[in-house]
């Protein structure tokens, strides 16, 4: 009897040591090694620190997995709920570049925010529910290219929906901010918001829709970047709306290309929707402003809609679909050798512009400028090495030969970003929103 009573113990006491030696076990697992720490400083952004100290901008999650993880334990790391917005003086954790830290399998994002965390997390990243090779997904925007047609696109809704703030942001000058939501093809399209202090306008602010221009998706960030251009317009009296195109941050959908797929242009059409939908906006008095990638959608918009009052593209990819290709002989790698690769595939479907026209001036919002819904103003740099200053010349003359209104400033010496001469452009951008949104008669 007191045999068996003791093998019953000694039994008792193996599981207690194996179990004990579990919970130290995954105890090691959980516990994180900062490489360093970092203290957020003003104009600090997680992409930006996970490049100075990881090497990658791509890299900020794993500061966000290793910061939550050390702040379980210790409350003197920051508990970071949205990677779009840093509290400055927040102590993070940097994780060794050779042992990143794991993200754990239910996403920080969904962490419950501190007090001087956000007050809303937003949804993680959604990832696709395919994985296609380079070559599937050049042959997929190859079979897109017929969604582009102009006449196709103006016979689709574009409903949009409330606009829904997931998050408030620290003020402006004289302007609030916040992350918000609205709804565009099912999914759910995040965007930053600004809204100006004081008296509001009997009909509402004038709103300025902003197209940003190409950033590469995984590294998108809302609250990064054109942070000088959307001030520039935001503390002028202006509401100011800046969609994140599917795919983008923390918008759900997979990200594309503005020039072989409807998608962005989608996006940005429901935000007009969403924005004409908001109290405080004036639905009368819109305006759209695009950089680069975000002035071709600019144009594409203001030939499909009515609703834009005027545009200002600056460096904008406004070409023909035949300058467009021709100038991608001269793209540098990686980019070219997959340029060349899905324009053959382009011409294998559809033929060349020169043997096809029909087909590629119906997807070319160039073909349809005398439709354009408002003036243009365009703005070009002569050191632009991204987007070849004869596209916004070429379009100007395009739009003069159909009696359209256009202006077309060229900065010497400048840049794609117009970097030397930003407060001329803003000042220049200004001084015609005013007069062809903010100036026309209130209804």
């Amino acid at each position: 009897m007191n045999r068996q009573f003791s093998r019953i113990w000694i039994s008792i006491l193996i599981v207690v040591f194996l179990f004990a030696a579990r919970l130290a076990a995954v105890s090691a697992q959980q516990r994180v090694e900062c490489a360093a720490d970092a203290t957020v400083q003003p104009g600090d952004t997680l992409s930006l620190l996970a490049a100075r100290l990881l090497g990658s901008a791509a890299a900020y999650p794993q500061i966000v997995a290793a910061t939550n993880a050390k702040a379980a334990s210790d409350s003197s790391y920051a508990t970071i709920a949205n990677p779009s917005v840093l509290g400055v003086g927040w102590k993070l954790c940097i994780p060794a570049v050779d042992a990143p830290a794991r993200t754990p399998a239910n996403s920080t994002l969904q962490s419950t925010p501190t007090a001087s965390a956000p007050s809303a997390a937003l949804p993680p990243t959604p990832t696709p529910t395919q994985t296609l090779t380079e070559s599937q997904a050049d042959q997929r925007q190859v079979e897109r290219l017929p969604e582009l047609r102009i006449d196709a696109m103006r016979k689709q809704r574009y409903p949009g929906s409330d606009l829904v703030i997931e998050q408030t942001l620290a003020p402006g000058a004289n302007y609030s901010r916040a992350i918000v939501s609205y709804r565009s093809d099912g999914l759910k399209i995040l965007a930053l918001l600004t809204v100006p202090n004081g008296e509001q306008p009997a009909t509402g602010w004038p709103v300025i829709l902003f197209n940003h221009g190409y950033i590469p998706p995984e590294i998108y960030r809302t609250t990064e970047r054109y942070v000088a251009y959307v001030d520039g317009f935001a503390r002028n009296g202006y509401i100011v709306l800046r969609s994140d195109y599917r795919g983008h941050g923390f918008s759900e959908g997979e990200a594309g290309s503005a020039y072989s797929a409807p998608d962005y242009t989608v996006d940005v059409l429901n935000a007009v929707a969403a924005v004409k939908r908001y109290p405080d906006a004036d639905p009368n008095r819109i305006g759209m402003w695009g950089h680069s990638m975000g002035g071709s959608i600019t144009l594409r918009t203001m030939v499909t809609t009515g609703d834009i009052k005027a545009g200002v593209i600056w460096a904008g990819v406004v070409a023909t679909y035949a300058d467009l290709f021709a100038n991608w002989d001269s793209r540098e790698a990686p980019w070219r050798e997959r340029a060349l690769r899905w324009r053959q595939l382009a011409f294998d479907a559809y033929g060349t512009p020169a043997e096809n026209p029909t087909f590629w001036n119906a997807i070319s919002p160039n073909s349809y400028l005398a439709d354009l819904s408002g003036p243009i103003q365009l703005h070009h740099g002569t050191l632009d090495a991204d987007v070849p200053l004869a596209y916004s010349q070429s379009l100007a003359q395009q739009i003069q030969a159909v009696d359209g209104q256009v202006e077309l400033y060229v900065y010497e010496g400048d840049n794609h970003n117009l970097s030397v001469n930003f407060a001329t452009a803003m000042a220049r951008s200004l001084a015609f929103f005013d007069t062809y949104v903010k100036g026309v008669a209130q209804k």
